[in-house]
């Protein structure tokens, strides 16, 4: 086998004046008991390699290895690191197989890829720890502080012999150090610890700061669904507050990538959350203007009979309709002592004027036309597929809008250009649609980008 002979190669060279390991692939190779004084183990890959009772380690050449710390260099010699402190140590695939690390400060090491197999990591601090892919087979855990501590599905913990463990290293204010089991009276039975750790590498937690917008959750979360069909509703594990914040508990994949997991859903969530404050602001601007409808409304049957000046006009409906699609009116001629009877509307002049914004180049009014016709398409066909009662099921609506529109380039810069082109007002009155309110305070900043 490859490590028994670089094993012996490296007993009979190394008393000689030092063997080159240079570069060389030593990974779980056993030098257990060699004289290792002037070996030169330079870049060589020294993952797992068994240093126990080397001699003369310390005159070796270990160029940038995990050899070069003194207190590292010790501990993988004699296997004894008790009470001892390797807070933020690099001991990144060394072999501590069988080591005694009991009450070992271990805070910010790097373990991964290491073998702790059999160690003892009783009362062991192990606070933000990396231990990805590190070996934990039948370790001794009882009492150890895991607050933390990073681990995934490629740690091993497999017959873990732990009674009990902590989350936190310090207690917090109700003085409590997160101990589980909770109860302290109870401990685990065999094969609790790896089922509860299981369960933690399984799980992605993501905070939502300043609570949690329900229509915004609800987007993000279908969102996710449909990137990642193993996800239902079903792995919503909790949701808790924190504070002012909410943190959310989600089971997922054993392969998911948790860091590519939450920037999808967070993505989603505050796209939706500003979609909301634009929503809100366009509603409120809504209102103010269907105020000034309803006092130009009632003006105008008050002074009908004997001022009809003003006509509401709209190319797409009657004169009669006051909807939101009312972009211009007219106002007439005024005679001038009508215009200072306080009973009339007062207009500075006598001249008949029109506000109307669709003043176009034929140009830009095909690009509008093209843009809301296949906006208006799709509005259509999602309103008659899914509910739209709702203020959750219109946005609903409107994010599928927003993503079939993203999905397709052509479509979106036909939207940014008639956006540029008209502006959300116009652009808002070629399209009949109840949810274009929604849809434009979703849209409107695409044209800053």
């Amino acid at each position: 086998p490859r490590d028994a002979w670089i094993r012996t190669i490296a007993i009979a060279f190394a008393a000689t004046g030092g063997t080159s390991f240079h570069k060389a692939d030593l990974t779980d190779a056993d030098f257990t008991g060699a004289t290792l004084k002037s070996t030169d183990l330079r870049e060589a890959n020294v993952t797992r390699t068994c240093w126990q009772n080397t001699i003369k380690l310390d005159r070796a050449r270990p160029g940038k290895t995990i050899l070069a710390d003194t207190a590292v260099r010790e501990l993988l010699v004699s296997g004894n690191g008790y009470n001892k402190s390797y807070v933020d140590a690099n001991l990144r695939g060394a072999n501590l197989k069988g080591a005694n690390l009991n009450k070992a400060n271990l805070r910010l090491a790097d373990i991964s890829e290491a073998t702790l197999e059999d160690a003892n990591l009783e009362w062991a601090i192990l606070t933000e720890a990396q231990a990805i892919g590190t070996d934990f087979t039948h370790a001794y855990l009882t009492g150890a502080c895991l607050e933390a501590c990073n681990i995934d599905s490629t740690t091993r913990l497999t017959n873990i012999d732990c009674q009990y463990v902590f989350l936190l290293e310090t207690a917090n204010s109700q003085g409590s150090r997160e101990r589980r089991p909770h109860h302290p009276d109870r401990v685990f039975q065999p094969g609790d610890f790896e089922k509860l750790y299981k369960k933690i590498i399984n799980t992605v937690q993501i905070l939502l700061r300043n609570g949690v917008n329900p229509e915004a959750f609800r987007q993000a979360f279908q969102k996710i669904m449909a990137e990642n069909p193993e996800i239902t509703h079903d792995s919503i594990q909790a949701i808790e507050k924190k504070g002012n914040d909410v943190l959310l508990t989600l089971e997922i994949p054993e392969a998911t990538d948790k860091g590519k997991f939450e920037r999808q859903f967070l993505a989603v969530y505050e796209a939706r959350l500003e979609a909301a404050k634009q929503t809100a602001l366009l509603e409120a601007e809504r209102s103010h203007n269907q105020d000034i409808k309803e006092f130009v409304r009632a003006a105008l049957t008050s002074h009908q009979s004997l001022n009809p000046i003003i006509s509401l006009t709209n190319t797409a409906k009657a004169d009669s309709d006051m909807s939101d699609k009312s972009q211009s009116f007219n106002i007439g001629n005024i005679d001038q002592s009508q215009a200072a009877n306080p009973t009339n509307f007062n207009i500075a002049n006598d001249n008949a004027r029109q506000v109307n914004t669709n003043n176009f180049t034929p140009e830009q009014t095909q690009s509008l036309a093209e843009a809301a016709a296949e906006i208006q398409q799709l509005l259509n066909q999602l309103s008659q597929t899914n509910p739209t009662t709702t203020n959750k099921e219109k946005m609903i609506v409107v994010g599928e809008v927003v993503d079939q529109i993203e999905t397709n380039p052509t479509l979106k810069n036909k939207v940014i250009n008639a956006l540029k082109a008209g502006g959300v007002e116009a652009f808002k009155e070629a399209i009949d649609h109840p949810l274009v309110n929604i849809l434009m305070a979703t849209i409107d900043g695409w044209t800053e980008v």
